[in-house]
């Protein structure tokens, strides 16, 4: 394909070498905005690493307070003058509790994912227009408008 050059006129160039020159160029330009594109998500994905991993390393860190702190609380009892195992049992206890209440409420929380429904009316109301369209054109596009619709309902 010929390129423009410095000292060329555009308007000594035939058409069709115009639509070379401009096809090239598009097509270069799509190359270098993919590069880009790698580029700048390889560069996301090494900053979302380091993210999750000074997260991880922060939620660790919260579980060693959260047991330094059970301990502590544990002691606290011990200094109100309840038995050793007693205070460590009521300390475990109040998270027991704890986890109790935090598993119900994610439970409740999961019973109310409704699963698309909206999304799976729309699409079955769809495939219902498509196939009574195709009634009266042809039986075979029924048929696959059946198939589609019962792949979607299963």
């Amino acid at each position: 394909m010929s390129e423009a050059l410095p000292g060329d006129r555009m308007e000594d160039k035939s058409l069709g070498e115009l639509v070379a020159m401009a096809s090239s160029n598009v097509s270069s330009l799509i190359r270098a905005e993919m590069d880009l594109a790698k580029l700048e998500l390889k560069d996301d994905a090494k900053k979302a690493a380091l993210g999750s991993v000074m997260f991880t390393i922060a939620a660790l860190c919260a579980g060693l307070i959260v047991i330094l702190l059970s301990i502590a609380a544990a002691y606290g009892l011990v200094a109100l003058g309840v038995w050793h195992w007693a205070a460590f049992l009521i300390v475990a206890g109040v998270y027991l509790l704890l986890a109790a209440a935090l598993v119900g409420i994610g439970y409740l929380r999961i019973r109310k994912i409704d699963g698309a429904k909206r999304t799976r009316a729309e699409l079955r109301a769809d495939f219902d227009m498509l196939r009574h369209r195709g009634d009266g054109d042809d039986a075979d596009a029924g048929a696959v408008g059946d198939a589609g619709a019962r792949a979607l309902t299963d």
